[in-house]
């Protein structure tokens, strides 16, 4: 059964693969920062919505969807859905996507540069996500 993007439940079972996943806890050992990842409208969505992950190295402590206050996170990764789509699809490379300004990186960027695999590696458990998208 696919699982809507984007959606509390959806951001759930992106925390429980990176949790199981042996991979991303290594790659991101060495990380540490919250995100919040901003989907702006596009096909059937509507508005605005923001998923909250709190990483922590190499395990996910925490996501949802943001639906009141929550602390300002360390970064925050905006784009449209339709690039969120092409990225969790492997269409297009999430590093390549920030370079080029189709999503939009606020925070640390030498940090992110420096755990470039610890990001593959959590695009890659949103690939394995079955994902029905709003387009």
């Amino acid at each position: 059964m696919s699982i809507p993007f984007p959606s509390d439940a959806w951001i759930k079972a992106i925390m429980e693969d990176l949790n199981a996943s042996e991979a991303y806890q290594k790659a991101a050992a060495n990380w540490e920062g919250d995100f919040f990842f901003v989907i702006e409208p596009g096909g059937t969505l509507e508005t605005t919505v923001i998923l909250y992950m709190d990483l922590w190295h190499g395990k996910c402590r925490a996501a949802f969807a943001v639906d009141g206050s929550v602390p300002k996170p360390a970064f925050k990764l905006s784009g449209p859905v339709e690039t969120w789509k092409k990225v969790m699809t492997g269409k297009l490379d999430p590093i390549q996507a920030m370079m080029t300004g189709r999503l939009r990186l606020t925070g640390n960027m030498a940090m992110v540069m420096k755990n470039v695999r610890a990001a593959k590696e959590l695009v890659e458990a949103c690939t394995r996500i079955p994902t029905v998208f709003p387009l």
